[in-house]
């Protein structure tokens, strides 16, 4: 149950908009104000959104032009708000993968300068916006609220924006922009948020910053900042959020951070830092969310933990800490508001699942590589689960009984244990999504826990390496698989040539089983097919002209069959690498050998 820090971003910026006074004006448009909002427009090659279409008529001030309000006092305007609208739920589905249907393509003008009387500033979500900041916007003297999120923006942040002396939020996040984190942000004496997260930037986080005592949100996750995280950070006692993930950060986690006491959010993952977890970690009592994974830390886990009563987030995960654990008793008694636990490839050996754990009403659990064995483990409040990881661990027994119970769950993973069990007993949540149990013992019939309604809803399916025997069964129409992973087991029969009824998958492996026949002509129908596999099988036949059909296939593997005959001549069939062809009876063509002329 995480939450991007982009969607914090977006709620604390309404509550600033929404609860600045505003009136839309009855004043006629400012002619300046109106060739500047043109000369914007002027630069957008396309808009799929439908605001600049909006933009007509000489009133922008009248209520009609979409985004733009104004002041009574002479039309002039002091708020542009663009926002990418919401996508449907068809449209979400369609652009999957494929970025948002809903985008302006063009550049920002410089004529956004002269609209002198601007106090909100807000363009985000367009995607395809991309070009420079113009240095114009310094003369915006009189703006508060600078939002350019989630654009295709480039260059360095303009050194002129420094003139900007009323900003109290400063959000340029999920661009492209380069350089290091100008100096003209420490001189910005009213400034509260800062994000300049998913860039391209460099460099240390520089000494300057440490005048902006009123600073109560802080995003620079998602850049390639190095050096140590600055102590002056433990002097912004207004600090809510502190988010530097995904960064270069190295050394040690300052203590000094601990004296945040308003913090709610402290996102340290996916850097470099070294040495312990600070004892004082204790003191951030308003804290919700810690997270510090991906890291080199060492060391115990502070028994002050267990003070932090506001945490409903804990991720520790992929460091090398080292047991003991601390007391059970003091957990078992704190992290009164704990939902989400990640202690993943920590370096922590548990043996058994501890019960602070275990009896917790929690949404997500994830204990992969903690050392557990024996049985699954029997969790108390099934119910509100919604996320499993137990992978890379030491269970033998316990699967046929363990998801009773689970009716949230929507991920579970299992994968490389010691599980033996007909997944014939298995008995999975209606509502399940993602099942991963590759790498086990596994053994019996896929018949029993696909071919139901129950599994319909199911995204991604992984049995690989395992036992499972029998054929591949069939498939009805309305299955959501995407995924779909039965490699290394003891399968055998045919492909089904219902398996076109999957037409939403995007990855089928089935290589290294015992499956025979041919495949059959009605793989071509599932034209999402991104990666296909049927390698070290005994298939025959020929290698269908229908996948031709699917354009976007990007990785095949047909080697170790007993296939005959011309591969299809058309890509990318005739580009794979001949490895992907290797060790068959008789195929020829591109790109093998021709084949003969009979």
């Amino acid at each position: 149950m995480e939450f991007p820090s982009r969607v914090l971003c977006s709620l604390f910026l309404l509550s600033c908009l929404t609860c600045a006074e505003s009136q839309i004006s009855t004043a006629a448009c400012a002619t300046a104000d109106r060739t500047a909002l043109l000369g914007f427009k002027a630069w957008i090659s396309k808009d799929t959104t439908g605001v600049m279409a909006t933009w007509v008529g000489d009133d922008c001030c009248g209520g009609g032009w979409e985004g733009v309000e104004c002041r009574d006092e002479g039309g002039r305007v002091n708020k542009l708000i663009l926002q990418r609208p919401e996508s449907s739920a068809g449209e979400d589905a369609y652009m999957k993968g494929k970025g948002s249907v809903l985008f302006m393509k063009g550049r920002l003008s410089s004529s956004l300068g002269d609209l002198q009387f601007l106090e909100t500033l807000v363009i985000s979500g367009m995607k395809q916006l991309g070009g420079p900041i113009p240095a114009s916007l310094a003369n915006l003297t009189r703006l508060v609220h600078l939002v350019l999120d989630d654009n295709g923006l480039k260059g360095e942040i303009p050194w002129s924006l420094g003139r900007l002396k009323n900003l109290e939020t400063f959000s340029v996040g999920q661009n492209h922009l380069r350089g290091q984190i100008p100096l003209f942000l420490g001189s910005l004496p009213h400034l509260k948020h800062l994000n300049l997260a998913g860039n391209l930037l460099t460099g240390e986080i520089p000494k300057a910053l440490s005048n902006l005592k009123g600073l109560q949100h802080l995003d620079l996750s998602s850049n390639s900042l190095s050096g140590q995280i600055t102590e002056f950070l433990g002097e912004f006692h207004d600090l809510a959020y502190l988010m530097l993930s995904k960064n270069r950060f190295s050394g040690p986690i300052p203590s000094a951070l601990c004296n945040l006491s308003q913090l709610s959010e402290l996102s340290l993952d996916q850097n470099q830092l070294t040495g312990e977890i600070p004892q004082q970690i204790g003191n951030l009592r308003s804290i919700s969310v810690l997270r510090l994974s991906s890291n080199k830390l060492i060391g115990q886990i502070p028994e002050s933990l267990s003070q932090l009563h506001n945490l409903w987030n804990l991720n520790l995960s992929r460091n090398q800490l080292t047991n003991p654990l601390p007391d059970e008793a003091l957990f078992d008694q704190g992290l009164a508001s704990i939902l989400s636990i990640d202690l993943s490839y920590s370096g922590l050996s548990f043996g058994s699942i501890p019960s602070w754990i275990r009896t917790r009403q929690l949404y997500d659990v994830h204990l992969a590589g903690c050392n557990l064995q024996g049985a699954l483990p029997n969790f108390t409040q099934p119910g509100s689960l919604r996320s499993i990881d137990l992978s890379s661990n030491y269970f033998k027994t316990g699967i046929q009984f363990f998801l009773q119970g689970m009716i949230s769950l929507e991920t579970v993973k299992i994968s490389n244990n010691l599980l033996h069990s007909d997944i014939s007993s298995i008995r999975l949540p209606d509502q399940i999504l993602f099942v991963d149990l590759h790498s086990n013992h596994l053994s019996g019939s896929l018949s029993g826990i696909l071919s139901n309604d129950k599994g319909k809803l199911l995204e991604v399916f992984d049995l690989s390496q395992n036992q499972i025997s029998g054929s591949i069964p069939e498939f009805s129409d309305g299955h959501n698989l995407r995924v779909f992973k039965l490699a290394r087991n003891m399968i055998s029969g045919q492909i089904p040539s219902s398996i076109s009824n999957l037409d939403k998958l995007q990855k089928l492996d089935i290589s290294r089983n015992k499956i025979s026949g041919t495949i059959p002509t009605s793989l071509g129908e599932m034209v999402g097919l991104q990666w296909i596999d049927l390698s070290v099988n005994e298939i025959s036949g020929k290698i269908p002209s229908s996948l031709l059909e699917i354009k976007g296939l990007r990785y095949a593997n047909f080697r170790a069959n007993k296939l005959c005959g011309e591969i299809p001549q058309g890509r990318p069939f005739n580009v794979f690498p001949a490895a992907a062809y290797a060790h068959n009876l008789c195929l020829c063509g591109k790109p093998l050998p021709p084949c003969r002329e009979e």
